[in-house]
């Protein structure tokens, strides 16, 4: 079969280029794939700076669509799957592959009136979502929540999943073209942190009485610990990323005073048991929601597997708004 490998040059190119097929292991399944979705984990893998999880494929891809072609003799006792059967799957990495070999739990059925462009989209960005602000943030209807870099893959799902469940969003973008952009994403504030402090915005949602009891922070750098200072009294800020710096300085009086907790949280380092739980409660909680149109994934391109160097670019050069898939087989 063929795979998306990196290059070891000054670029890090990215070639389509032949690869041993998988293989299923008992407890696994072999995915046909149609298409694999981006997530700013691909950049930082491909920069050298996020290897997968030992025993996943060298190449990228975090998520997927595509159809079971083959099963390990556990799968097929135990999963509830068959060879045939469409799917979307979480990965530890091998995504941006022709086929890839998947632990069962790792796999979801497609929520029905969801094409498989959607479905690509689904597993990591709505698995993120869920775990970070249900599982990590133990967010409450009626509670505020911020999510960061709005115009994101994972904010798109972030924020329309926080509302349908009743909670108030804030989020942030650094263009007014940006705001303008996932104003039907439907978030109650955007903040262009390019004409507006976010720590100023947020003392004055706290001075208003309406503080931040979570946030979902990808960017991080020395506000975060500015804005530490207004937020509820046990609020929950959690990290995901840093794209805008790792140091802040953090008044610790603050935290412990208040009861602040900041929390590191990647979805990819847990186990796949611990995902598959997760799996578990997002297809319970959340399929139903996908199934009736009321959450939908934001697409914003698909490309050929071929061109992944230009869906890249996209992410990096903050084109995007909403998730970047590829087409494999579809």
């Amino acid at each position: 079969m063929k795979a998306i490998l990196i290059q070891n040059d000054e670029r890090k190119s990215l070639v389509w280029s032949d690869v041993p097929d998988p293989v299923a292991k008992e407890d696994e399944v072999v995915i046909k794939v149609a298409y694999a979705a981006l997530n700013r984990a691909d950049l930082m893998q491909r920069a050298g700076n996020y290897p997968p999880p030992p025993g996943c494929p060298d190449w990228m891809g975090l998520e997927v669509s595509g159809e079971i072609v083959s099963m390990g003799a556990v799968s097929a006792q135990k999963s509830g799957f068959k060879v045939g059967d469409k799917v979307c799957a979480l990965l530890g990495g091998g995504g941006y592959a022709e086929y890839v070999a998947v632990p069962y739990g790792m796999c979801m059925p497609i929520p029905k009136n969801t094409s498989m462009v959607e479905a690509a989209a689904i597993p990591e960005a709505f698995a993120t979502a869920y775990l970070n602000m249900f599982i990590e943030g133990g967010i409450k209807q009626g509670n505020t929540l911020l999510v960061t870099a709005g115009a994101s893959g994972l904010a798109s799902v972030i924020i329309p999943m926080a509302k349908l469940f009743g909670i108030r969003v804030i989020t942030t973008v650094r263009s007014d073209e940006k705001a303008k952009a996932i104003e039907p994403l439907g978030a109650d504030l955007i903040v262009n942190t390019k004409k507006q402090k976010l720590s100023e915005v947020l003392k004055a949602e706290m001075e208003a009485g309406r503080p931040v009891d979570v946030a979902i922070d990808c960017v991080g750098g020395e506000e975060m610990g500015e804005c530490l200072y207004y937020l509820a009294h046990g609020a929950r800020w959690i990290m995901i990323a840093a794209l805008g710096g790792t140091h802040a300085d953090l008044d610790l009086r603050n935290v412990f005073v208040r009861n602040v907790r900041v929390i590191g949280s990647t979805l990819r380092s847990r186990t796949p048991a611990v995902k598959a739980e997760i799996l578990g409660k997002l297809v319970k909680d959340v399929w139903a929601k996908v199934e009736s149109g009321a959450l939908r994934p934001t697409i914003f391109r698909v490309l050929p597997i071929t061109e992944a160097e230009a869906a890249h670019a996209l992410l990096e050069n903050s084109e995007s708004v909403g998730k970047v898939v590829l087409k494999v087989n579809g």
